[in-house]
């Protein structure tokens, strides 16, 4: 028996002065090719064709939930949901995707509000 999972990630979505933790599920099924996850995510119309269709939603629970980068509106959204979809294989939890330098507005990609921030820098040394 194969077990059947839905992959996930933690990230920090960053943009001129925006920091926004998000949890990315790619709702393609990997494993047990006729289990429960593919039929319901069949069911709902989701392509499960092997490429990254991924669920984007705030980690503090404040906002929507949409597998659609176009339906955020705005351009942080979007543009961070179009690169995680792009880049999904690549990304590990806590990395950052940086809007202004995906678009080539800044030379460097930013870094993470963890290794940054005096006091969450002590929180880690702790852990």
């Amino acid at each position: 028996m194969s077990l059947s999972s839905l992959d996930t990630r933690v990230l920090e979505v960053r943009d001129s002065a925006t920091f926004i933790p998000v949890l990315g599920i790619n709702i393609n099924p990997t494993g047990d090719e006729s289990g429960g996850q593919r039929w319901l995510m069949r069911r709902c119309g989701y392509p499960c064709d092997g490429q990254p269709n991924v669920i984007l939603t705030r980690l503090d629970g404040s906002g929507k939930a949409t597998n659609d980068p176009y339906a955020w509106g705005g351009r942080t959204y979007p543009i961070a949901h179009n690169y995680i979809i792009e880049n999904w294989d690549s990304l590990k939890d806590g990395d950052v995707i940086d809007v202004e330098f995906i678009l080539g507005e800044k030379p460097t990609k930013k870094v993470s509000e963890r290794l940054t921030i005096p006091a969450l820098q002590a929180e880690q040394e702790q852990a």
